[in-house]
């Protein structure tokens, strides 16, 4: 029997009927389309599903829809303002932190968590957050040097 939940995704309210079983990624990719979240291990092992719940970068693969009622969502589809890709997304294009692509949404999501929690992370503070999160292709490196000119950068926004 569905449950009828209420929660704000990407600054947005939406109210929507889930199956008891239905996990957060599923609701976000097969009911309201945000295929930004990827579906990977479905074991929380990872970190492609990460998204940010009510603040905290969480694997939606581990999250029950219904979990989620009355809760604050943000997915990669969420991040950019007026068209303008937000600074970890823009770091990560211009790093070369994005490769096949499939990590990078739930890359990012952790790294923002990590800045609105630490503007100016050290190094491991950084690799500490995502270690969650699999690549298969960067190395990390470029990752970690994106997510510290992102620091940068909001940081130079903020002051100014």
């Amino acid at each position: 029997m569905k449950k009828t939940i209420q929660l704000t995704i990407n600054g947005q309210q939406v109210q929507a009927a889930v199956a008891p079983n239905q996990t957060l990624v599923q609701f976000l990719r097969d009911d309201l389309g945000l295929t930004g979240t990827k579906h990977g291990c479905g074991l929380g092992d990872c970190g492609a599903c990460t998204v940010i719940l009510d603040g905290r970068a969480v694997n939606s693969c581990l999250v029950l829809a219904i979990q989620a009622d009355g809760c604050d969502v943000l997915t990669i589809e969420g991040l950019a303002e007026d068209g303008n890709l937000h600074p970890l997304q823009q770091a990560f294009v211009d790093k070369g932190a994005i490769q096949c692509g499939f990590c990078s949404p739930g890359m990012i999501l952790s790294a923002k968590a990590l800045l609105d929690e630490k503007p100016n992370p050290t190094e491991l503070e950084i690799r500490t957050a995502i270690s969650g999160n699999l690549c298969r292709c960067t190395g990390y490196q470029k990752i970690v040097e994106a997510i510290n000119e992102a620091a940068e950068v909001i940081r130079d926004r903020e002051e100014s």
